[in-house]
C-alpha cells in the first residue's frame, strides 16, 4: 500500500489531519525532520484528535536518513508538487509508492526534486497557487489507493453513535 511522506512539515494542524487520514485508511506516514514544531501529541492533538494512537508514523532524522531507508526498501518516490507536469489522474501508481508532500512554506529543495522518481500535480483552476497540503494528500492518496486496490473494506457507521 502506498505511504505518505511529509518533508519537514511546518504546520502541526496539517500533520495532525494527515495522521488522522492515515489512521482511517491504514496508511503509514513518514515524517522527515526537522519539523517546524515539536512532533508531540500536544502539538498534533487538535487536528488528529483521538486518531493519533491509531496512526502509523515513522520518523526520519533527515532526508539522507530517509533516502538510505528508501534505497534499502527499493521504493519509488512520487513527489506531489505544484510544478509537476503530470496530473495525479494520469500517473500510474504502484502499491509500494512513497507519496511525498513538501513543506507548507517552501515545498522541497531542488535536491529532493532531483531524487524523485516522478513529479505529479493535482489539476486546478488557472491562476491559483496551491491546495492545502492535507487536502492534496487526501486527493492523491485516494487515487493511489483506488488504482492499487488498497482501500480498506467499507465499514458502516455504528447506528448508536453515528460514527
Amino acid at each position: 500500500m502506498p505511504d505518505l511522506v511529509l518533508f519537514q512539515p511546518d504546520i502541526p494542524q496539517n500533520t495532525g489531519t494527515i495522521l488522522r487520514l492515515s489512521a482511517c485508511l491504514g496508511v503509514t506516514v513518514h515524517v522527515i525532520e526537522p519539523a517546524g514544531f515539536p512532533l508531540s501529541d500536544h502539538a498534533l492533538r487538535r487536528a488528529g484528535m483521538d486518531y493519533l494512537e491509531r496512526a502509523a508514523m515513522v520518523r526520519h532524522v533527515d532526508f539522507a536518513a530517509f533516502e538510505a531507508w528508501r534505497a534499502g526498501e527499493g521504493r519509488r518516490l512520487v513527489l506531489l508538487t505544484t510544478s509537476g507536469a503530470v496530473s495525479h489522474l494520469d500517473h500510474g501508481f504502484e502499491a509500494s509508492d512513497l507519496l511525498m508532500l513538501g513543506r507548507e512554506s517552501s515545498g522541497v529543495p531542488q535536491e529532493v526534486h532531483a531524487r524523485a522518481d516522478a513529479r505529479i500535480a493535482v489539476p486546478m483552476v488557472a491562476g491559483l497557487r496551491s491546495l492545502n497540503v492535507a487536502v492534496t494528500a487526501a486527493i492523491v492518496l485516494g487515487e493511489a489507493l483506488r488504482q492499487t486496490g488498497a482501500f480498506p473494506p467499507l465499514s458502516l457507521a455504528s447506528p448508536s453513535t453515528g460514527q
